[in-house]
């Protein structure tokens, strides 16, 4: 029997599994999708992200940013990181050198997914595979806290497609009544900035990353079931500066928000987005399932589940706070169009908040 079984090889599932192997622990990962695996990402790693991966003698190759910039076509405003910098780098590039870090470990991957669950004082039993705790790294939209009860009245949603076109529903033609997607492109351009931009549109914004030297990837959060081109017209000083057309298809992610009742039940462990997401505003994702899987490690060490629940709880706090502060001030219009001009009023109000959230 392993001492803890992994269900799931993204980024913060593989990650787990390489600080449970440094702790001493016996583990396993199951993963039906062959790698790498690729999702719609802003792939953009914090300062505090990359620090923590290259503790774990992950770094990936990527293009490095030096802060965050807002901008709505009339006013801007620009945040350095104070404590290093931060990388774009495409998720299967970090994928795949965290697959490399788990392999030259000798920790096992099997190629198949977690389903029913069985659990007792002993043990979590996912037939054929045993452990005496499981982490669910499964996803924003994980089938384990499903099964588990955990899921705390999530919304489902068909992402949009192309088939989408503009309809009415109560906040403008094609408004999806606030539950909000991520959709991703990337473009073959050389990075005008050493910034990520946040293009801050009537209902949407756009996140462009530098990714390479000659790579960007634009990344939408919309509540739109439109297309990515119909929807990226929205920013017409953006466009002119992307070539056509993209150098990859549409992927997409959500709805976004996801919530958990809870992190743990029994000794199933909830980790990375699995466990409950808000938005990705402030592009703190991987940063935030790297704090946790540390956590949970050292839960399932101390044999004591119940304690990584709490310890999530504050090692999401500030992400939780300040996205939730952001996508309320986000939802109204009256309050909307003032974000970029009052973080450019209050530059060190931006720089402080952009900072708590880098560290």
């Amino acid at each position: 029997m392993y001492d803890l079984l992994v269900a799931g090889g993204g980024p913060v599932g593989l990650a787990t599994a390489l600080y449970a192997e440094r702790a001493g622990l016996s583990v396993l990962v199951a993963e039906p999708r062959q790698h790498p695996v690729d999702k719609a990402c802003g792939e953009g790693l914090m300062p505090c992200a990359v620090s923590a991966l290259a503790d774990l003698g992950v770094q990936p190759a990527g293009r490095p940013f030096v802060g965050i910039r807002y901008t709505d076509g009339s006013h801007s405003a620009t945040a350095h990181f104070r404590a290093g910098s931060g990388l774009g780098v495409r998720r299967t590039t970090l994928q795949a050198c965290l697959a490399q870090a788990v392999a030259e470990r000798g920790i096992p991957v099997v190629t198949r997914a977690v389903d029913e669950v069985i659990q007792d004082g002993d043990g979590v039993r996912c037939e054929p595979l045993e452990a005496r705790y499981l982490a669910a790294a499964d996803g924003l939209h994980s089938p384990t806290r499903r099964r588990l009860g955990l899921d705390a009245g999530n919304p489902g949603g068909r992402l949009p497609g192309p088939a989408d076109r503009p309809r009415s529903a109560g906040l403008g033609a094609g408004a999806v009544g606030g539950a909000r997607f991520g959709l991703r492109r990337h473009f073959r351009v050389a990075p005008w900035t050493d910034f990520v931009e946040v293009h801050w549109g009537a209902d949407l914004e756009a996140y462009i990353t530098p990714v390479a030297d000659d790579l960007v990837g634009v990344a939408l959060l919309t509540s739109r079931r439109e297309p990515f081109e119909l929807q990226l017209r929205r920013f017409p000083a953006l466009l002119d500066r992307l070539p056509a057309p993209a150098v990859t298809s549409t992927r997409g992610a959500g709805p976004l928000r996801q919530r958990s009742s809870a992190r743990v039940r029994g000794r199933v462990l909830l980790v990375g987005d699995a466990a409950g997401y808000v938005d990705a505003l402030t592009g703190e994702g991987i940063a935030v399932g790297l704090a946790s899987a540390r956590a949970l490690v050292a839960a399932v060490v101390a044999d004591d589940p119940a304690s990584y629940d709490r310890a999530w709880l504050r090692a999401s706090r500030r992400y939780r706070w300040l996205t939730e502060s952001l996508l309320w001030t986000q939802r109204r219009a009256s309050t909307r169009k003032l974000i970029v001009p009052a973080a450019e009023r209050l530059p060190r109000l931006f720089a402080a908040a952009v900072n708590q959230l880098a560290r």
